[in-house]
């Protein structure tokens, strides 16, 4: 009896098993079909339902994780996701619904997500070993590298995502960056038109290559590149601005305003660094215009933002006294026919006769000879001056430059009148020279002492 029992006993114990391999291999299978079906239908909710079912009954099944890791993105709840991939990961068993390159790829896209670069690296290593030629898990590896600081190992992995497909617009806009970076401009620009051969619409690629244009004074071109690029949000007042910078070097100043104004006009953060540099640049183009109340009101934006960027607080104090100092006022902003006359009434004041008056760059020429001489036979010696009206501080080679002038002429004495001060090279090299150099200072003094009302009634006589 007892033997019976045992036989029944193991007959039912077999047929139990048995049961549960068709149920395994039959039921399940169906049952995760159907999470498939609810996935395609959109039916998320039920799809997280079902593949919860199945994990209940068989904890182990990676496609039932999987499907729910799926279910979940689709959800947007990627967080939950990455967990039941990780799950999976540590089975580390793949087929069915779970193919191992498609699972590489997404749970390497959820580490990006969140913040682990060095997991993320590693999925797209072991995707570039079961798929060697497939040139974007190369890109995708090649950022991660990038993004690491580590430049040459990223130049290697773009370079083989290339190899493998030379149509990757990305990736060549990729590597231009890289050689951009490391000042490889000649091989940056030739991967920046690459990039846009294949996408003519790549506009990080137009603006810097843009500035490469730039860089190499071929202004036309990069104009061209930047307008391109301000259809992209992101480089919209980028390239407004470093369209106003080409216009500057170009003298085009009224343009350069232009594009300037609209750059400022378009920002939503009075603070970034490009408006800051539009308004910098725009105040710029306003001094060389010599409408300087219109640069001061930039300036003084700029400060109230950032106090300590590049040379503002330096402008504001230069040009401070056009506040308080009508007359450096005058002599700043007047028209050519004002300021010459504003020169020669300076020029009499030294006690010296006008012979020729001519103008220059940012200023006026002129030549001038000792006035009223006792000894009448003495031969009056001609000077040669300089009144300059220039934004900057004046250089050695503007010193220079009147030196060579009076060689030239034959001129022995040499006088620059400036409206900045001089640099220290430049005080050097007129010490050891006859060339006297009047600062804005000593200019102050000797404009308080002229009659601006004489200049008045002279130009109006002149009209």
């Amino acid at each position: 009896m007892s033997l019976i029992i045992l036989l029944v006993f193991i007959i039912g114990i077999t047929v139990a098993v048995i049961t549960f391999f068709v149920l395994k291999t039959i039921i399940a299978p169906k049952k995760l079909a159907t999470v498939a079906n609810f996935q395609k239908q959109g039916k998320y909710t039920s799809a997280v339902r079902l593949a919860k079912q199945i994990i209940a009954k068989d904890p182990r099944n990676p496609e039932a994780h999987y499907l729910l890791a799926l279910s979940y993105i689709s959800q947007n709840k990627s967080e939950i996701a990455l967990m039941e991939l990780k799950t999976v990961n540590n089975m580390g068993n793949f087929g069915g619904y779970c193919k191992e390159n498609d699972f590489r790829l997404i749970i390497g896209e959820l580490f990006e997500q969140f913040n682990q670069p060095e997991e993320a690296l590693k999925e797209y290593i072991l995707l570039i070993k079961l798929m060697p030629t497939i040139g974007e898990y190369y890109y995708r590896a090649g950022k991660l590298f990038e993004n690491r600081n580590k430049a040459d190992k990223a130049v290697q992995y773009y370079r083989k995502a290339i190899q493998l497909n030379p149509r990757l617009s990305y990736v060549h806009y990729s590597l231009g960056y890289i050689l951009y970076r490391g000042k490889k401009n000649v091989e940056a620009k030739a991967e920046f038109e690459v990039a846009l051969k294949y996408k003519a619409d790549l506009y990080a690629a137009h603006f810097y290559l843009g500035k490469l244009q730039k860089g190499n004074h071929d202004y036309i071109p990069a104009l061209l590149s930047f307008e391109k690029a301000i259809r992209d949000q992101e480089f919209k007042i980028k390239a407004l601005v470093e369209r106003g910078s080409c216009y500057m070097s170009m003298k085009s100043f009224d343009k350069a305003i232009i594009e300037l104004e609209r750059g400022i006009k378009l920002s939503t953060n009075a603070s970034s660094p490009e408006t800051l540099y539009a308004r910098y640049f725009l105040a710029a183009c306003h001094e060389q215009e010599r409408d300087f109340e219109r640069a001061i009101d930039q300036w003084e934006v700029i400060y109230t933002k950032k106090p300590n960027f590049r040379d503002v607080a330096e402008k504001l104090s230069q040009y401070q006294e056009l506040r308080t100092d009508d007359r450096m006022k005058d002599y700043l902003t007047s028209g050519t026919a004002e300021f010459n006359e504003i020169t020669k009434a300076l020029t009499v004041s030294m006690g010296l006769n006008i012979t020729e008056l001519t103008e220059i760059n940012n200023g006026c020429q002129i030549i001038a000879v000792d006035g009223d001489n006792k000894w009448r036979a003495a031969k009056k010696m001609p000077k040669l001056i300089w009144y300059l009206r220039v934004p900057d501080m004046i250089q050695d080679a503007t010193i220079r430059s009147i030196h060579e002038k009076m060689k030239v002429i034959s001129v022995t004495r040499g006088i620059i009148v400036g409206s900045t001060n001089f640099s220290r090279k430049a005080q050097e090299y007129a010490e050891s020279r006859p060339i006297d150099l009047i600062n804005k200072e000593e200019l102050q003094k000797n404009l308080k002492e002229l009659d601006f009302r004489e200049i008045q009634k002279t130009l109006k006589k002149e009209k």
